[in-house]
Parts: C-alpha cells; structure tokens; sequence
C-alpha cells in the first residue's frame, strides 16, 4: 500500500516538473521571437500623443490583458480593459481617436473581437496592435501593428489547456511594460505614488517621508560651549545635537555619548568650545534614499541618528532622522 502511494507522489511530481519544463521552454521561444516587430510594438506605444492605451482580449488572454493592464499603469504608463462582448453594445465609445488598442487572442479568430477590429479599422487615427499566434487569422491580417506569439506545447494531455500559452502572454505583457518603464525613466519615487497603501509602500518609504524638518532639527550653534551644549541635548530630547557655522553649514555633531566620554576624562570641561571636540563631517544622507537603507547604514555605523541632505549638497542639511522615526514606522 505504502509502496503505491509513493509510486503516485512520484508520478505527480514528475507531472509537475513537466508543466513547469514546457512553460521554461515555451519562454525561452518567447525571448527568441523578440525582434523588429517588437521594436516597432514599443515605439507605438511610446510615441502615441494624447490617446489611450485599451487592451481586450476573451476568455483565458482576456484575464491576461488585465494583468497587462494592471503592470503597464503601475509603471507608468496608464491602459485600461475593455470587455470585448460589452465593446459590442456601448462600450465602443471608449475608444477614440489616437488611441493604441492591444488585443491578445492566440487564435486571432475570436468572434467577441471582430467588432473591435472593424470599428478600429475604420478610424485611421486609432492604431491597433494584434498580439497573435497565427499569420492567416482575422487580427493579424488586420491590425496596424502586429507580434506573432510563438507556437507552443501546452501542458497536460491533448495540448489543448491554456497553460504554455499564457504564460508566454503574462511573460509579454512584463517584458513591454518594463521597456516603456525604463524609456519613461519611471523610478522607484514614481513607482510609490501608485502604491500608497500596504506593505509596499512601507518599504519604499524614504528618508525624506520620515525625517523631522526645519525648527525640529536639533541645531546648535558650533560656537557654544560644553555647558550649553549639555542643556541642548536635554532640551532637544534625542542624545545629539547638529552643530552648524555663522553661514548656516554643518559642521559636526555631538552626542550624549561624547559628553560622557569627556566628563570621564576632563574634570572642568563645561567651559570648552564645542567646535573644539564635536564630530565633524558627520554622516549625511540624501532624501530620496530608502528608509530601510538609512536603518542599515545606521545599524553598520552603530550609530542611532543622520543629518539628511539633497542634490549632494551634504553641509546643508534639511532634515534629520532618528533611528525611532525609523521602527515608528514599523520598517525594520
């Protein structure tokens, strides 16, 4: 009994390693497609002035040209769906001129895009780009623009359940959706705009959304001495202070830290410039980097606090951040 047990635990397994062998496999014909029509796909979509970009498609390429939809508009470059049986009662109207319309069908046949492609085709200022399989169907004799999807194997027994298929569609939509994100230079800044909410925005969180500004800074001028200094500190509430010159640039930092060092080992030290003992050039990060980075930088250095500048201008400082801006946000 045991023995036929395992025997299926094999078999399933083998099953599975199979799917997964002819989805790599129908990728790496994927990649190999890629070309001028591919080339000429993108510069569509980039060069468009004004208009939308749709994508439609039915059945299992339809739940597919959402996912495009989804990637493409969170990495700048806003589409929408169009469902292909309502585009047939109203919804055509959203579609007008200058618009780039994408429909997805392996086939190229389906009957719920014929509409589509006829009303499209009569608007030369709306460009339509087939993504097909097949060079003899409907969509590609017919559209503006056109990537041929590579014949695949799908898995399971017959060839015949979307599988290969539509991962080399999903793989596409990725694939065109990060090359119009690098021509846009769409970066991680404009990537958390679109995310405003959830985990993910937590970590793109920068140091610029978390540090404390203008009078919460603890600045200090360089020229006190150790006395006031001390009194600073207490009154400013986080062990440090930024001690800045008479033209407003840091010039170095003293902590709690120190002044316990220097009380160790001066008996009258109150009286001593701060500038004469302060850490200078002390560390200072820009704005825009990732509060995770600064929490690291600032667990390497062991240090629990860090002047914040912008545009490499480090002896200006415009912010300050301490380790508890950081946990406070729940980044860890």
């Amino acid at each position: 009994m045991f023995g036929h047990i395992k025997m299926k635990q094999n078999k399933l397994l083998s099953i599975a390693k199979e799917v997964i062998k002819l989805e790599i496999d129908s990728l790496k014909k994927l990649q190999s497609s890629f070309g001028s029509s591919f080339e000429k796909l993108i510069k569509t979509i980039i060069n468009r002035k004004n208009g939308k970009i749709i994508i439609s498609g039915v059945g299992k390429s339809g739940i597919v040209g959402k996912k495009w939809v989804a990637t493409l508009s969170s990495t700048g470059t806003p589409s929408f769906f169009l469902d292909a049986s309502n585009a047939s009662h109203g919804d055509m109207g959203q579609i007008t001129s200058n618009d780039i319309v994408i429909l997805i069908s392996l086939s190229g046949q389906s009957d719920e895009l014929k509409n589509i492609i006829q009303y499209t085709s009569r608007n030369r200022n709306i460009k339509l780009i087939g993504i097909t399989s097949k060079k003899d169907s409907v969509l590609y004799k017919n559209a503006d623009v056109n990537f041929l999807l590579p014949s695949v194997k799908e898995a399971g027994p017959g060839n015949f359940v979307p599988t290969s298929s539509t991962t080399v569609q999903v793989a596409l939509g990725d694939a065109i959706s990060i090359v119009c994100m690098n021509y846009k230079r769409f970066g991680r800044l404009d990537f958390k705009k679109f995310h405003p909410s959830g985990t993910l925005a937590v970590k793109l969180q920068t140091v610029g959304d978390l540090m404390m500004t203008k009078r919460k800074i603890p600045f200090v001028s360089e020229n006190i001495n150790i006395k006031n200094a001390i009194s600073n500190i207490t009154k400013k509430g986080l062990g440090v202070i930024v001690l800045r010159n008479n033209s407003k640039t840091t010039t170095g930092i003293l902590t709690d830290g120190d002044l316990k060092r220097l009380s160790n080992k001066f008996q009258n030290f109150k009286n001593i410039k701060v500038k004469k003992i302060m850490k200078r050039n002390p560390i200072s990060v820009d704005k825009n980097m990732l509060a995770a980075k600064a929490l690291s930088l600032m667990n390497t250095k062991k240090i629990t606090s860090l002047c914040v500048h912008e545009k490499n201008k480090k002896k200006k400082t415009v912010g300050f951040i301490h380790i508890h801006n950081i946990l406070d946000a729940n980044i860890t």
